[in-house]
C-alpha cells in the first residue's frame, strides 16, 4: 500500500464515529488501534518520500539541499 486507501480511512471514520456515540465494541476499539497505526505507517512513509524528493536552491541558482537530506537520496536510491 502505497498511498493510504480511501477503504481504510472510511473504515477509520467509521469507527470513531461508533466510539463518539458509544457504541464500540472492545474488538473494534482493538481494530481501530490497529488501522490508525497502519494510517500512521503510510502518512510517515508518504511524507518522507515526499521531503525526500526536494531540493532546495538559493536566489542564485545553487544547490544548498542539505548533506543529510542529500544522503537520504542516495540511501533510497540503492535501496
Amino acid at each position: 500500500m502505497s498511498q493510504i486507501d480511501s477503504e481504510l480511512i472510511a473504515r477509520i471514520n467509521v469507527l470513531a464515529k461508533k466510539k463518539k456515540e458509544g457504541t464500540l465494541t472492545s474488538e473494534e476499539s482493538i481494530e481501530q488501534q490497529e488501522l490508525r497505526a497502519i494510517y500512521i505507517k503510510e502518512f510517515r512513509k508518504g511524507f518522507k518520500s515526499q521531503l525526500t524528493s526536494i531540493k532546495v536552491v538559493d536566489p542564485e541558482g545553487n544547490d544548498v539541499t542539505p548533506e543529510k537530506l542529500k544522503q537520504e537520496k542516495e540511501k533510497n536510491k540503492l535501496s
